[in-house]
């Protein structure tokens, strides 16, 4: 496919990649994004996952399946693996698919969660968290999309950031190094946390702002997948690119975090370009790896070693933003 064609087969999926792709690399005007972004609540993909929803939660739980829930139909995944069915990876997919939060049903829907969803750590409420850094990460990211109070959650995280400046959800175990997988986590909700804010900055927001340029740094350092004591890279897998990334690391992963974050590109980002750039197919697109194994509500493209329209859209954008910052053709 040329690239006008790899546009068309884009275009051609669900709601939730399409108004992704009018906003970012089609260049679409805004109302037309907005348009395509209400329907992701209305079919596809969206509406399918806000229809799982019963009694405030997803699959009877906030990190796991309640006690005694089953699917509603065939099983789908891996029953051996982690699921990812309950209300976190559900409401991490959904914020991925970039859900209207002023959406009426997906307010009823938070709502729900608010009120009635407990972790299973120790009955916390949702979105007051709970002691892993990963697991809290994620609720800062989903709460502060939805328009949710998370500010407990920020100040225990920053309160766990590590001296090299990421964090590891081992910490309370005594490790002292930092976690790539814990680090990404906490760095999209501190991002997310950050946007949300409104008015002049606060102290908490400066603060947010500091911890997030030195988890960053902890990412950059490392060229984005290599051992600071060796060079090494730390696991092959992470070059691989899989969707959802559920709490998972790789390179596409801290590559379209940085292009979220914008501004110039870090010349220490070049090696991850050239690496996600070099992934890319005869056919122009990029494909699905390295799946992550567990139940999941339902499949949402054809698995590992077809092409992804997730990882094709991410791919792109995520290059458009680094070529174009540094001036490359």
């Amino acid at each position: 496919m040329d690239d006008n064609e790899v546009m068309d087969w884009l275009l051609a999926g669900d709601p939730a990649i399409r108004w992704q792709v009018l906003r970012d690399l089609s260049g679409s005007p805004t109302q037309e994004v907005a348009v395509e972004r209400a329907g992701v609540a209305r079919s596809g993909w969206g509406r399918r996952l806000l229809d799982l929803q019963s009694e405030g939660q997803w699959a009877g739980g906030a990190c796991f399946p309640g006690q005694g829930w089953r699917p509603p139909g065939p099983v789908v995944g891996d029953p051996d693996g982690q699921p990812w069915v309950a209300t976190l990876p559900t409401l991490r997919l959904l914020r991925e698919c970039g859900v209207d939060p002023a959406d009426p049903e997906v307010r009823a829907a938070i709502d729900g969660v608010r009120e009635h969803c407990r972790w299973e750590y120790a009955g916390e409420p949702f979105f007051e968290g709970e002691v892993e850094p990963c697991i809290n990460g994620g609720t800062v990211a989903i709460g502060s999309y939805f328009g949710q109070d998370v500010e407990g959650v920020v100040a225990r995280l920053l309160g766990e950031q590590l001296e090299d400046g990421g964090w590891n959800c081992e910490a309370e175990n005594g490790s002292t190094r930092s976690s790539f997988h814990t680090t990404i986590c906490v760095l999209e909700g501190l991002l997310e946390w950050e946007r949300a804010q409104t008015g002049p900055p606060s102290d908490r927001a400066r603060q947010v702002a500091e911890a997030r340029r030195r988890g960053e740094e902890y990412l950059l350092a490392r060229r984005l997948c290599r051992r600071l004591s060796t060079g090494e890279v730390v696991d092959p897998r992470w070059l691989e690119f899989s969707f959802p990334p559920q709490w998972h690391y790789d390179v596409l992963r801290g590559f379209d975090y940085f292009r979220a974050v914008g501004g110039t590109p870090d010349q220490r980002l070049a090696e991850a370009a050239d690496h996600v750039r070099g992934r890319r197919q005869p056919d122009g697109t990029w494909l699905q790896e390295n799946t992550h194994p567990g139940l999941v509500h339902f499949e949402l493209e054809y698995g590992d070693g077809a092409p992804s329209r997730w990882n094709t859209l991410r791919a792109l954008r995520s290059l458009r933003w680094h070529d174009a910052g540094l001036g490359t053709p």
